[in-house]
């Protein structure tokens, strides 16, 4: 495809100016001139238009793709949310507005959407209150670690130095911990997947602030010892961190307070169906168990006695601020919305479906790779594909094949703790034709290994840009246009 310079013709015009003439006082001042005039491609209207459409449709998206995007959730958004969230008394709302009466009653609304989201998040994990600040979920993290060690600081604990987190965890765990100042004890899985119970009883001590943990984890395993986890946590005045990545497979079935979990980040961008992918826009709420509520960011939405909506900044043990004004408000719309049309029996419905697509992809598939935990998944699982190496190809060669047949590539190579890893989430947004597609697809590629393995050595074919030598393109990096 050629680039939009590349069509330029000289003298095509592409737009037809006013002839409105601008007067010597309205001219740009020399020294914000250019040294020369912009060399700008010179085409028409609609070679524009063509070009940037073209562009478009060579795009992979959930609107356009299957996107089994593991352990990141990429889910169909409902275009009923999105159009809720471009009301123009959203869009058109603007946070330094008055929030109380006499000037506030244009900002009310948007303050009570804070509001209500707060209460219905609580009410969706057994949590005494949340902000809705933190801008994705590693910022909902460090929020919820800084949380954390206010809570030890404010109690006197200074011996509180490490973090417990397994090694199936994701990346941002970690990250998260040491950024807040802890020093992070990781903790191998067990043969079922899961963190070792024994050894992360021999981690626990005195000086454990808290353990961070994704249930189910990244391989799709629920942890049945959750319980214990939580209370032997808890025997040392430790917290116990709920990372909400994998909401989507239990909300609306069981609540991670009601396991004993103190805090909680939620994913809107994610399990509530709010755009994710390209860099954002993400939304990661943290919530909290009643003694923690006064470590919380402020500002705070708060309902007054005669049932408006207003700021409160007074919170002498708060954290401070984490976002400018209120967080993502539009992502945060978009879920509300999607909460306020799911209800109860609509989230439960969501996570039953999560399940059962991905249990049903898990048992098509393990005939030909092999799964690696033998018992039922949640939303997600992980198998290797270890076993193309015979073949001598790589996970990679199977994710680049998949491109050519119109396919998102799952994670691969992700969790660390499993060979040539490839994580599959199907969400509940795709119905039986489209995973029965999958199966064939992977089949299809499981039989051209065998047969053609440098067929898929070459792959992909069919986009603009083949096989990537992906360590140079990382850092010989060449971002402008030659």
């Amino acid at each position: 495809m050629k680039l939009i310079y590349e069509k330029s013709s000289p003298g095509r015009p592409g737009v037809q100016m006013s002839s409105i003439k601008i007067t010597a006082n309205e001219e740009i001042p020399s020294n914000y001139l250019r040294s020369k005039p912009a060399e700008l491609p010179e085409v028409s209207e609609a070679e524009v238009v063509r070009h940037f459409t073209a562009l478009s449709r060579l795009n992979f998206s959930v609107d356009t793709h299957f996107y089994p995007l593991g352990s990141c959730t990429m889910k169909y958004n409902p275009k009923a949310c999105e159009a809720a969230a471009n009301l123009p008394e959203l869009t058109e709302v603007h946070p330094l507005w008055p929030q109380l009466r006499g000037g506030g009653l244009l900002t009310q609304g948007s303050l009570a959407i804070l509001y209500n989201t707060e209460r219905l998040l609580s009410e969706a994990t057994g949590l005494a209150e949340f902000t809705l600040q933190p801008m994705a979920g590693a910022h909902g993290e460090l929020t919820g670690v800084m949380m954390m060690a206010a809570y030890h600081k404010d109690r006197g604990n200074p011996e509180k130095d490490h973090i417990i987190i397994p090694d199936s965890a994701h990346g941002t765990n970690p990250a998260s911990a040491q950024v807040a100042g802890y020093k992070v004890v990781t903790v191998p899985s067990d043969e079922n997947g899961v963190m070792d119970f024994d050894l992360f009883m021999a981690a626990l001590n005195e000086k454990t602030a808290g353990v961070m943990l994704t249930s189910p984890n990244t391989l799709g395993v629920f942890n049945p010892r959750i319980k214990d986890i939580c209370d032997a946590v808890h025997e040392v005045d430790g917290l116990m961190y709920y990372d909400g990545a994998n909401f989507n497979a239990i909300m609306g079935r069981y609540k991670p307070g009601d396991m004993g979990f103190d805090i909680c980040h939620l994913n809107l961008h994610k399990s509530f169906a709010t755009p994710h992918g390209g860099g954002g826009p993400g939304a990661g709420p943290v919530g909290v168990v009643e003694k923690l509520r006064p470590f919380l960011p402020i500002s705070r939405v708060e309902k007054t006695k005669d049932g408006t909506y207003a700021l409160n900044y007074d919170e002498p043990k708060s954290i401070g601020y984490i976002a400018p004004f209120y967080g993502n408000f539009g992502i945060i719309a978009r879920a509300y919305a999607y909460i306020l049309s799911l209800g109860r029996d609509g989230m439960l419905g969501t996570s039953n479906r999560a399940v059962l697509n991905a249990n049903y992809l898990q048992e098509k598939l393990r005939p030909l790779f092999g799964v690696e935990y033998k018992g039922r998944c949640m939303h997600e699982f992980v198998f290797s594909g270890e076993v193309l190496k015979q073949y001598g190809l790589h996970t990679l060669d199977l994710a680049k094949g998949m491109i050519d047949r119109g396919i998102h590539p799952p994670t691969v190579y992700f969790p660390l703790n499993v060979p040539e890893a490839i994580m599959v989430e199907p969400t509940e947004s795709e119905d039986r034709d489209t995973l029965d597609h999958f199966v064939e697809v992977m089949e299809e590629l499981f039989e051209l290994a065998k047969t053609n393995p440098e067929q898929l050595h070459q792959a992909p074919v069919s986009t603009p840009v083949g096989r990537l030598d992906e360590v140079k393109a990382a850092r010989d990096m060449r971002l402008s246009y030659t």
